[in-house]
């Protein structure tokens, strides 16, 4: 059903709406969820109708693949609120998009953009009432894949799910970041999937974040598979260096996420007059930056979180302080996409997509 519409989707609603409990004033990242998702079968070779129903578990054969060999892959976005009610998405083919990416990576069938779309807004219509509008908050939105056929057999399956489950959230991160550049450890290698969006990527980082958290830092910089020579990215975000007033950025591999956020601060910087270094970047230049004071900012850029500042890094034993700065490129930057985001500034771009 390639001209699959919004229409065509059956909505199954919950008898008993929990929204009236939830304090949308005081909302963690991530940890209460929205009364319905959306869920659609790929079997018998092919994607079926999706459908919306209450939020609830799921129950799964335990030889389904997804336990056994890890084929899962997500996206994250969000919805916002403006002061008339109207709902606006950021950049949302290009989720789904990279989700097929990361599914032709992973031998997942690829998902028809229109379920993918066409669900997403028909789903953001039974849970408008849940997106927030206290600064700073959003709707998180996770669409997902996974391997749900059964068997024991080390092969792609033969039957998956697409699910998309919606999460009323406050701020990702409050205040700037401590990290740990990694020199042993590595988030991806070549002709890996490091650039795919595919569940075991993240769960690889935790072990290592979790060694960083007992020295003292939040995050680790992850730096290349080969020589730890070269910076990548910041813990699940990509990251930027400011040195002096240019603001540099890694190049996207088949290691590193091409990530929607990072996209967009490029091309704002651009738009913006600021200057943009898109290469590699080594540690040893990171470090020199820092003793001789030209190195001014650094940040992650992430869905999530939008930008995190990061007010330092350790390497080799030792730390090193980033300097505050009274306008920032982060806090520009943030400001000018939050501001797009949630319509409250002009979108040039065509960012922003009305519900």
């Amino acid at each position: 059903m390639a001209a699959l519409t919004k229409n065509d989707i059956k909505i199954t609603r919950t008898e008993s709406s929990k929204i009236s409990s939830i304090d949308f004033n005081n909302l963690a990242f991530g940890q209460v969820f929205s009364d319905h998702m959306l869920i659609c079968d790929y079997k018998d070779g092919k994607w079926h109708t999706p459908e919306i129903v209450p939020y609830s578990p799921i129950t799964l054969d335990p030889s389904a693949k997804i336990f056994h060999y890890g084929q899962s892959i997500f996206e994250g976005m969000k919805a916002y609120k403006d002061n008339k009610g109207d709902v606006f998405m950021f950049r949302p083919m290009d989720n789904v998009r990279r989700l097929n990416v990361s599914a032709k990576r992973l031998s997942i069938p690829e998902l028809p953009e229109a379920y993918f779309m066409e669900g997403l807004k028909a789903l953001l219509e039974v849970e408008k009432d849940w997106i927030p509008t206290a600064e700073g908050s959003s709707l998180y939105i996770r669409p997902f894949i996974f391997a749900s056929g059964k068997g024991f057999h080390a092969s792609p399956a033969d039957e998956y799910k697409f699910i998309i489950c919606a999460a009323p959230s406050g701020a990702y991160f409050s205040g700037k970041v401590n990290v740990l550049i990694e020199e042993t450890y590595s988030r991806s290698a070549n002709g890996g999937v490091g650039f795919a969006k595919a569940g075991g990527n993240y769960a690889g980082q935790f072990y290592p974040t979790q060694l960083a958290k007992a020295k003292g830092y939040q995050q680790v910089i992850w730096t290349d598979d080969t020589t730890h020579e070269f910076i990548e990215e910041a813990g699940a975000m990509n990251v930027f260096i400011r040195i002096n007033d240019t603001l540099l950025t890694s190049p996207v591999s088949d290691r590193i996420l091409d990530g929607i956020t990072r996209k967009s601060i490029l091309q704002l910087a651009e738009a913006e007059g600021l200057k943009t270094d898109v290469r590699k970047v080594k540690v040893s230049e990171l470090v020199e930056a820092s003793k001789n004071g030209s190195l001014k900012e650094m940040f992650g850029a992430g869905t999530a979180a939008v930008i995190s500042p990061i007010s330092g890094f350790g390497f080799r034993g030792e730390d090193f302080i980033i300097p505050e700065q009274d306008a920032s490129f982060a806090s520009k930057l943030k400001n000018r996409i939050v501001a797009i985001q949630t319509n409250k500034a002009e979108d040039p771009f065509g960012w922003r997509v009305k519900l």
